[in-house]
């Protein structure tokens, strides 16, 4: 990370002191469907996914903002709209300000831009990343490598070696994100548990061995 300290909690502050505090409830959508962003939002608190609905109706996960992140950072910076819909995963707290407000503060304060840039090459990694998981032939691998994925961004590591990945994560998310069906990726994760190498909650996954899990790729 390029950022110090500082220049971070400069562009937190920012946020706070002229953002809007907003509350959401899990499934409360931050931008609807068929909306344009009315703001830039900071996360001070809980998870955010990023979608969108395919010509078949369903839901693609494109990506999930977490605590200190800032979206829709495209939008912000080009003003260029894809339509994206953001929705509370949990409880969120976020602060809103106007993108002009925005580009006013970041073009008068050039030392905001660089935890902008780590902001931005994070999301350039994740993408990254999807794109080299799609590139596994058998939906288990891709499976796998996303849940790998997910726990390197959000797992905590337990004291056994397991790393528990506490995002409500749906089926058709996964699926979704490994372009794979939601039957065929609940058959899959279905086999991974059974074999002992995960644990599927409703608001958790437990990565029992990430090392076996690895030796699958």
């Amino acid at each position: 990370m390029l950022a110090t300290l500082k220049q971070t909690a400069e562009l937190v502050d920012f946020f706070r002191v002229h953002g809007v505090k907003q509350t959401f409830k899990k499934n409360d959508f931050i931008i609807r469907p068929g909306d344009s962003p009315h703001g830039i939002f900071y996360i001070y608190q809980g998870l955010v996914k990023a979608y969108d609905i395919t010509k078949y109706g369903e839901e693609n996960l494109l990506i999930i903002r977490k605590q200190d992140e800032i979206f829709p950072l495209i939008w912000a910076v080009t003003g260029n709209d894809h339509q994206i819909i953001y929705q509370a995963l949990a409880d969120t707290i976020t602060f809103q300000v106007s993108r002009k407000t925005f580009l006013k503060f970041i073009t008068n304060n050039i030392d905001a831009l660089i935890p902008l840039l780590d902001m931005t090459m994070e999301m350039y990694r994740l993408h990254g990343d999807r794109i080299l998981t799609l590139e596994y032939r058998t939906v288990r691998e891709r499976i796998i490598a996303f849940l790998l994925n997910m726990g390197q961004r959000f797992g905590n590591p337990m004291e056994d070696g397991s790393i528990l990945i506490e995002v409500p994560l749906r089926h058709q998310d996964i699926a979704s994100s490994v372009n794979a069906t939601r039957e065929t990726t609940s058959r899959e994760i279905s086999a991974l548990e059974r074999k002992g190498l995960l644990e599927n909650k409703q608001s958790s996954i437990l990565l029992i061995d990430p090392d076996a899990l690895r030796k699958h790729l």
